[in-house]
C-alpha cells in the first residue's frame, strides 16, 4: 500500500518529471483522479518528491500542489469535503465575474465613439461609417473572469505550515510555463531570472487563457496561458536531464460520432451545443494536434529517454459533458478519472510495466486489477461518501450555482424532447434515453 499522508522528506526518484497539461476546472478535476491513479498503481515513485515538475494552466496548479507536498489523497478530498485548515477546491473559484474589466471598458466607449465619428468626418471619402467605428472593438473586455481570486486561493494554501508561495524556498524544482504576450515566447517561472515572482502569481499567469482571463502583468509585462506555445513543456523536464517524463492531458477532441455509436450519447451534434460547443472542440483540437507534433519530436531528440502519455478517450462522454458545478458531478468525474485511467494502466501494462522498471518504478498489475472505490482508498469519511441529497450552496455563489445547475436541467429536458421527437434508428429504443 503506498503512502498517502505520509511525512515530507522521502527520497527522491531520481530522474523522474511530471508533465501536467491545462484543462480548466473540469480539467484539473480530472488530473486529480488520474493522479491518484497512478500514485498506487506505481510503487517506488514518490509523486511529492520528483526530479522535477513543469506544469500549465490548471497543470501549473496541481505540479505547484504537489510540490508543496500536498498528496493526492488530499487534493480528491479537497474537491468534496472541507478539511481542517484547507481551503476547498471549487469551480466558482474559477468563475468570478471580472466586473472590473467590465467596468474599464464602458468608461471607454465615449471616447473611443468620439474618436469614430471624427475619424469619420475627417475621411469621409474614403472611409465608411462602419470602418470608423470598428475602433469600438477596442471597449471589448479583456477577460470575462478575474483571475484574482485564484491567485488568493493560491496564496492561502501555500501560506499554511509546511508550505511556501516563494519557489526559492520550495526545496522542489518546479517550472510554471506562461506566454509572454509582447514577445510571444515562453516564460519559465521558477527557473533563475523569473524564481522571485511568488508561485501563486506565476499559476494565475499561467492559467490566464485569452479572451476567458485577462493577462497577468508581472514586472512590466504582461503573461497569459502557457497552452498558446505548446500542450505540455515536457521538453523543459527532458531538457533538465529527466530520465522519465509522466504526462497527463486532459484536452482531446471529442468524438462524438463515436460515442453514438456505441450508445453513449443520443444526438452527436455539437453545433447543437452552440458557440461554447464549437469554440470547445476547435480548442482542443488545436491543442492536442499540437501534442502529437511535440511527442514525435521529442522521440527523435530524446531518443534514450522515456514519456509516458495519460489521457482520456476520445468519446468518453461523462468527461466531456458532466457539469463540475455540482459538488456530485465533481465527485463522478474524479472518480471516473481515477477508474478510467487504472483501466487504461491495467490495457497498457505489456507496454507500460518494462518502461516503468528502466527507472526503478514497479507498475502493480495486482492493485489494477483489485476492484477499488477512490473515496475509500483516500480516507473520505464514510459519511461524506455519498453527496448529500440537499445541501446549502457556498455563501457568495448561490446565485451561480442554481442558475447553472437549472439551465443543465433545462438542457436535459430539451435532449429528451429532441429524441422523442426524431424517428430512432432501427437498433435503438426510448429505453437508451438518458436518465
Amino acid at each position: 500500500m503506498r503512502r498517502d499522508d505520509g511525512p515530507a522528506g522521502a527520497s527522491p526518484t531520481p530522474k523522474v518529471g511530471l508533465a501536467l497539461a491545462t484543462g480548466a476546472p473540469e480539467g484539473a478535476i480530472y488530473e486529480i483522479g488520474a493522479l491518484r491513479a497512478i500514485d498506487e498503481a506505481l510503487d517506488g515513485l514518490d509523486l511529492n518528491h520528483l526530479f522535477l515538475y513543469v506544469g500549465v494552466s490548471a497543470g501549473a496548479f496541481l505540479c505547484a500542489n504537489l510540490a508543496n507536498d500536498l498528496t493526492t489523497a488530499q487534493m480528491c478530498r479537497a474537491i468534496v469535503s472541507h478539511e481542517p485548515g484547507e481551503h476547498p477546491f471549487t469551480p466558482e473559484t474559477f468563475f468570478t465575474p471580472a466586473a472590473g474589466e467590465l467596468g474599464r471598458s464602458l468608461r471607454k466607449l465615449p471616447g473611443l465613439l468620439g474618436e469614430a465619428a471624427w475619424d469619420y468626418l475627417k475621411n469621409r471619402r474614403d472611409r465608411t461609417l462602419l470602418g470608423s467605428l470598428t475602433r469600438l472593438s477596442r471597449a471589448l473586455p479583456i477577460g470575462v473572469f478575474d483571475n484574482e481570486p485564484i491567485r488568493a486561493y493560491l496564496e492561502k494554501i501555500y501560506s499554511l505550515k509546511g508550505r511556501t508561495d516563494d519557489f526559492r524556498r520550495l526545496g522542489k524544482r518546479l517550472v510554471v510555463v506562461a506566454t509572454d504576450l509582447d514577445s510571444a515566447q515562453s516564460a519559465r517561472f521558477g527557473e533563475p531570472g523569473l524564481d522571485h515572482v511568488p508561485i501563486s502569481v506565476a499559476v494565475q499567469a499561467s492559467s490566464a487563457l485569452p479572451g476567458l482571463y485577462s493577462p497577468v502583468e508581472i514586472d512590466g509585462r504582461h503573461y497569459i496561458d502557457g497552452v498558446l506555445l505548446k500542450t505540455l513543456h515536457a521538453s523543459v523536464a527532458l531538457e533538465a536531464g529527466a530520465e522519465l517524463v509522466i504526462c497527463v492531458n486532459p484536452v482531446v477532441p471529442v468524438d462524438t460520432v463515436h460515442a453514438v455509436e456505441a450508445g453513449l450519447m443520443r444526438r452527436g451534434k455539437l453545433l447543437d451545443r452552440g458557440l461554447p460547443g464549437v469554440l470547445s472542440q476547435t480548442f482542443r483540437t488545436v491543442v492536442r494536434s499540437r501534442l502529437e507534433v511535440g511527442l514525435a519530436a521529442y522521440e527523435r531528440k530524446y531518443a534514450d529517454r522515456d514519456v509516458v502519455l495519460l489521457e482520456p478517450q476520445r468519446d468518453d462522454y461523462k468527461m466531456f459533458f458532466t457539469n463540475i458545478f455540482g459538488l456530485a458531478e465533481r465527485r463522478e468525474v474524479c472518480e471516473h478519472a481515477y477508474q478510467t485511467t487504472r483501466q487504461m494502466l491495467l490495457a497498457r501494462y505489456e507496454e507500460l510495466a518494462p518502461v516503468f522498471a528502466r527507472h526503478g518504478i514497479t507498475l502493480r498489475r495486482d492493485v489494477l486489477a483489485e476492484p477499488r472505490h477512490l473515496w475509500e482508498q483516500v480516507g473520505l469519511p464514510r459519511g461524506l461518501r455519498k453527496p448529500p441529497r440537499k445541501a446549502k450552496p457556498p455563501s457568495g455563489h448561490a446565485t451561480v450555482r442554481d442558475l447553472d445547475a437549472a439551465l443543465a436541467r433545462l438542457e436535459r429536458l430539451v435532449e429528451r424532447w429532441e429524441d422523442l421527437e426524431v424517428p430512432a434508428e432501427p437498433e435503438q429504443s426510448l429505453s437508451a434515453l438518458p436518465n
